[in-house]
């Protein structure tokens, strides 16, 4: 029998693998949703994502897919998967999809959310899952600092050095932060991020919005295309792959809402 393309919306808790990617010591999401779908199958099957995300970094609506002789409903795809995947990693959702599909390149923009924890002590509960901040920052000087920076730009001074994208040019959308609560919520859209980008955009507003740059100063880093002279990259914790976007012909599910790890953001 032919094999067929299938998509899966993923869901993970960074916290015990070391990223995304597959590595020699298959401690990676990827290795081990790899080895779930050859049990499921009797098969082996590797499996193309939307994005690769680092060590410590969450998931709510990573998209794979991949290509599998075997004949199963959705649902059972779905459960299957989830019976064979530790605590920390589920399969959200299944769908067939055709051949031109491609989790990584029919994506046209990516949403990536970052949960801040402002206050003067550290959460042991929260240990893993957000960044922590010790004092109140000026969100309005923030968000004038991100606005400023807002369409398309030579990214590379927000860009890590091992990362292996093929232009440093990327289309910021949006950028929104507000506060919940103890909580600032960063929510960042473009059509693609370059690696640590994320994390290095929000240690900069960070360093906005704690008094130690004006907000123009954000734009005058991106514009200098220097990593030196950026800020250093902030914690993985609080990072979520919320939602990567593809054309509605594919008709793929909703991810999960960030409000389903924390209630009422």
């Amino acid at each position: 029998m032919m094999p067929e393309r299938f998509a899966l919306g993923v869901q993970y808790d960074g916290r015990p693998w070391q990223g995304w990617q597959s590595q020699p010591g298959g401690q990676t999401v990827q290795d081990v949703l790899e080895g779930a779908l050859g049990q499921f199958t009797g098969a082996p099957v590797r499996v193309t994502a939307a994005g690769r995300t680092d060590a410590g970094v969450h998931a709510l609506g990573q998209v794979v897919h991949f290509d599998s002789a075997a004949q199963r409903p959705a649902h059972a795809w779905v459960r299957g998967l989830n019976s064979l995947l530790p605590g920390t990693i589920a399969v959200h959702w299944a769908s067939p999809v055709p051949d031109e599909f491609h989790a990584r390149f029919s994506a046209e923009a990516r949403t990536y959310q970052y949960v801040l924890y402002v206050s003067p002590l550290r959460s042991p509960h929260l240990q893993g899952h957000t960044g922590w901040f010790y004092r109140p920052l000026d969100l309005k000087a923030m968000q004038r600092a991100a606005d400023a920076i807002l369409g398309e730009h030579d990214f590379s001074a927000l860009r890590s050095a091992q990362c292996q994208a093929k232009s440093p040019i990327k289309t910021l959308h949006t950028v929104t932060i507000e506060a919940v609560g103890d909580f600032v919520l960063f929510t960042l859209r473009a059509d693609a991020f370059l690696h640590h980008m994320v994390r290095n955009l929000v240690g900069c507003l960070i360093a906005v919005g704690r008094g130690q740059y004006a907000p123009e100063w954000v734009r005058a880093v991106v514009d200098g295309r220097d990593r030196a002279k950026a800020a250093p990259t902030f914690m993985a914790a609080g990072l979520y792959l919320a939602r990567v976007e593809y054309p509605s012909r594919f008709t793929l599910p909703a991810p999960a809402a960030l409000g389903t790890v924390f209630p009422g953001l």
